[in-house]
């Protein structure tokens, strides 16, 4: 591949593709900001001389017991609710693949290779920490692996960077494609008492929900109940019943068929499904899921001083900030290396490391991988989440600093970003690069370069 026509590592993509990427952003913001006061809720419910109300409530089972659904709130949370929150990932991930500006295989490959280093340095680095404990702690190798991409907008919220288009887009697609390698963790690494048989079934559900979402049929009478069957389904196989979510958000089409006009006659229903659902994922179900996982009674300094120099503790911290910056960075430096792709001229090596550190504020998908580990109410459970919060929020600080000093040039980026002379709507250095695209594609298609092409791409 020749120089001007390497697809350079964090660039812009397209504005349509930018444009939809800051309205998700935006939503998954105000999510972030409700995370963020639940589970501050539930650290000080769970410490407070009425600690012991918290954990009743948490504990209290609802649900027909003739189906095994005699659960607790809190597993509700994690088994119901976060089915939801995969649901809405997996329609992302579809949509980046089929219609984004993933479905370049160029493009793609970052993102993919980010989040794959980012889930297994920190997974390594934790099960360096617990070497010799025979005490099962090892079961939470995969803690540390995910990324909570609501939290780290609210951080992002809150230290006000002008974050350029690239950075935001590449956090988004690294986080969704994260989701998707820790629900693949999960139903490969934590399924217990395993039937086919209810797995085979589900697929009964799943196979008549696919079948009518590619007709466009948008019915919720008739998605909801087959939904349901399928979570249920999918619970009894043993295999977590959040894979449910992510195996029908893949049924969803994400554009419209030929037969029904081609790409042209306009999106599929996932684009509108993730409009009506995504805020109840953002909105309500992780937060109550933070509500219920993250209350951790720590028992004063003693016992925080205990839980966090835990063995457990340590490693899932070390995995969290070290991990995830080394993991994320180095993956792209391979990129870098062997695709002889380089950084967009407006970013440097900081705002990779920046986002890798941003990558380490784990907690959602964490916390829940946490529960399967070892379950709700030990000892390890309790130092597991302790970790989890203090090498989120070590996490956080330092990708702060790091960004928040590159922030004067992110403004320029944003200011540029913006720039619409001839208000037709859609930036200037959108259709600038549009150009550039098309030029490319051309030179690509029959080694020529046309009239007025950019010698340099």
């Amino acid at each position: 591949m020749s120089p001007s026509t390497r697809t350079p590592l964090l660039g812009r993509g397209s504005w349509s593709e930018t444009s939809r990427i800051a309205d998700i952003l935006r939503k998954e913001t105000v999510g972030g900001a409700l995370l963020l006061v639940a589970a501050a809720i539930a650290l000080v419910w769970a410490n407070s001389p009425w600690g012991g109300a918290y954990e009743t409530l948490r504990d209290t089972e609802v649900g027909p017991a003739a189906l095994h659904l005699d659960l607790s709130l809190g597993t509700w949370a994690a088994d119901g609710l976060l089915a939801v929150f995969f649901f809405v990932a997996g329609l992302e991930l579809k949509r980046e693949f089929v219609a984004g500006d993933l479905r370049d295989p160029r493009r793609a490959a970052l993102p993919i290779a980010a989040a794959v280093g980012g889930m297994a340095v920190p997974a390594l680095f934790f099960v360096l920490v617990n070497l010799g404990r025979d005490d099962g702690a090892l079961r939470g190798w995969a803690i540390p692996s995910a990324t909570d991409i609501a939290f780290a907008l609210a951080v992002l919220a809150v230290i006000s960077t002008h974050l350029p288009a690239a950075l935001r887009t590449f956090l988004l697609t690294l986080a969704v494609v994260d989701d998707l390698l820790a629900i693949v963790v999960i139903a490969v690494f934590y399924t217990d008492d395993f039937s086919l048989t209810a797995l085979l079934l589900s697929f009964l559900p799943l196979a008549v929900f696919g079948l009518l979402v590619q007709r466009r049929i948008r019915s919720w009478w008739l998605l909801l109940p087959l939904a349901a069957v399928t979570w249920v389904l999918m619970h009894e196989s043993g295999v977590h019943a959040t894979v449910a979510g992510v195996l029908l958000a893949f049924t969803v089409p994400v554009v419209r068929s030929e037969a029904a006009g081609g790409p042209d006659a306009g999106p599929g229903l996932a684009e509108h499904f993730e409009h009506r659902i995504r805020p109840i994922s953002a909105g309500i179900a992780v937060p109550v899921f933070a509500f219920f996982s993250a209350g951790v009674a720590v028992g004063g300094l003693s016992g925080l001083t205990e839980s966090v120099t835990d063995s457990v503790a340590v490693g899932i911290t070390v995995g969290l900030v070290l991990g995830k910056a080394i993991g994320i960075t180095g993956a792209t430096w391979l990129v870098s290396r062997f695709t002889r792709a380089e950084l967009d001229e407006s970013l440097g090596w900081p705002d990779v490391l920046g986002l890798a550190l941003l990558g380490g504020i784990g907690f959602t998908v964490s916390l829940l991988i946490t529960e399967l580990a070892f379950g709700m109410g030990t000892e390890t459970y309790d130092h597991a989440k302790v970790g989890i919060l203090t090498g989120t929020l070590l996490a956080a600080l330092v990708a702060t600093v790091v960004l928040r000093l590159r922030n004067r040039r992110y403004r320029r980026i944003y200011e540029e970003e913006r720039a619409d002379f001839d208000q037709d709507g859609v930036p200037d250095v959108y259709q600038r690069e549009t150009v550039d695209d098309r030029a490319d594609h051309r030179l690509d298609r029959d080694g020529t370069r046309p009239p007025g092409g950019s010698a340099d791409g």
